[in-house]
């Protein structure tokens, strides 16, 4: 068998040399499932969305066969993405983004850090780890989707939706989003805020600039309530979330022309929100200022994602043991930062929670991993598993 770290690396190159940007995965699960396949794994293909969209999804899953009644094994989930970033204007890459490259002790290429190095981790922790325990008493599985980086509509919220329609249990997940800062493990991510954007259209009338009297300003009725919303102070947040955030994020109005009132205001904006909060909470407190302003308004709410939270238990303390083992760093736990897939797998799995190598260059040009966070990696999730079959078994 290679060294994790050739055998990763090897696999991460791969993966780069195939051009999966949204929602393309360009041969990647096939190429995972082929190896997930080797080692007993039933894998089964998911395709979702419209022929000029088509996701790509992959289920493979692993049952316990080292203890008696299998049926009642726990489960652990690998979850990630096989699409990338587009790759931005190639004349600025110091090398083609899918082809990977070696400078400086890193390795180059789109997706290297987001997240094409957790994927080959999975795979060869998971390889190694079945060397190793040939009989484990822990289902294993992974989650791939090449809509992560997308609308993420047709991508792992729809494979949940189809476990949870035929009654398959998980126990606990791990998604390889990058989620370190200086070195792999510094850094995991046990929760994430939810996300709710509203588009709020303030009518009014119409008019000639010379004759307000005539019009009715909806910029001027939305200022004050604008104005107390900023000053809100939706909720004090918890000992893992900040307070609960409102932004503008946009706002359109008027004809383009100086002399004319304009008829409304359309206002774009976005709740990061914590567990102290829910939507339905979030959506009365803020109707309710809109119409202690007198405003005539329309608002159309869409929810991105729900906050959720894994509090320090089985997962949290065998990746905290994992890290500590392996690297010698006490992790800390983290619910900042945007959504992910994680949002979706919350709602049918108790324990969730991300881990990856340096973010420092997703989605950006000359995007790369490290060298030495490769092995590291590899062998955290390969003693994540370690632990919980050893929890498993006893």
């Amino acid at each position: 068998m290679l060294h994790a770290a050739n055998a990763t690396l090897q696999l991460t190159e791969q993966l780069l040399s195939l051009a999966s940007v949204t929602p393309q995965d360009a041969g990647c699960q096939a190429l995972i499932a082929q190896r997930l396949q080797a080692l007993g794994f039933v894998c089964e293909t998911i395709d979702s969305g419209p022929d000029d969209f088509q996701v790509k999804n992959l289920w493979a899953k692993r049952k316990a066969t080292g203890r008696e009644g299998n049926a009642s094994a726990k489960t652990l989930v690998f979850a990630g993405h096989t699409d990338v970033v587009p790759t931005g204007p190639l004349a600025q890459w110091d090398s083609a983004p899918f082809s990977p490259s070696h400078r400086d002790g890193k390795l180059y290429g789109r997706g290297a850090s987001d997240m094409k190095t957790s994927l080959a981790a999975f795979v060869v922790a998971i390889e190694e780890f079945l060397a190793q325990t040939p009989e484990p008493a822990l289902n294993i599985a992974l989650l791939l989707t090449s809509d992560e980086e997308g609308p993420a509509v047709d991508g792992t919220v729809v494979v949940c939706k189809a476990l949870k329609a035929r009654g398959e249990v998980l126990d606990y997940c791990i998604v390889g989003e990058p989620t370190s800062v200086e070195r792999t493990g510094d850094i995991i991510k046990n929760g994430r805020r939810g996300t709710m954007s509203g588009k709020l259209t303030v009518k009014g009338v119409q008019g000639h600039i010379a004759y307000p009297h005539m019009a009715d300003n909806p910029i001027h009725r939305a200022a004050p309530a604008l104005a107390e919303l900023v000053a809100v102070r939706w909720d004090e947040g918890n000992a893992y979330f900040p307070p609960t955030s409102w932004q503008v994020s946009n706002m359109h109005g008027g004809t383009g022309a100086s002399n004319v009132i304009p008829g409304e205001v359309v206002i774009d904006f976005n709740f990061r929100f914590s567990t102290e909060s829910t939507p339905e909470s979030l959506q009365s407190r803020l109707a309710a200022v809109l119409d202690k302003h007198g405003l005539r308004y329309e608002l159309v709410w869409t929810i991105g994602g729900l906050p959720f939270l894994t509090p320090p238990g089985t997962l949290v303390d065998a990746v905290r043991d994992a890290i500590r083992d392996e690297t010698g760093l006490e992790t800390q736990l983290s619910t900042t930062g945007g959504t992910s897939d994680g949002r979706f797998l919350a709602q049918i799995c108790p324990q969730v929670i991300e881990l990856g190598p340096p973010n420092a260059t997703i989605h950006k040009i000359n995007e790369y991993v490290a060298l030495a966070d490769i092995e590291p990696l590899t062998n955290i999730y390969r003693r994540v598993l370690e632990r919980l079959h050893a929890q498993a078994a006893a």
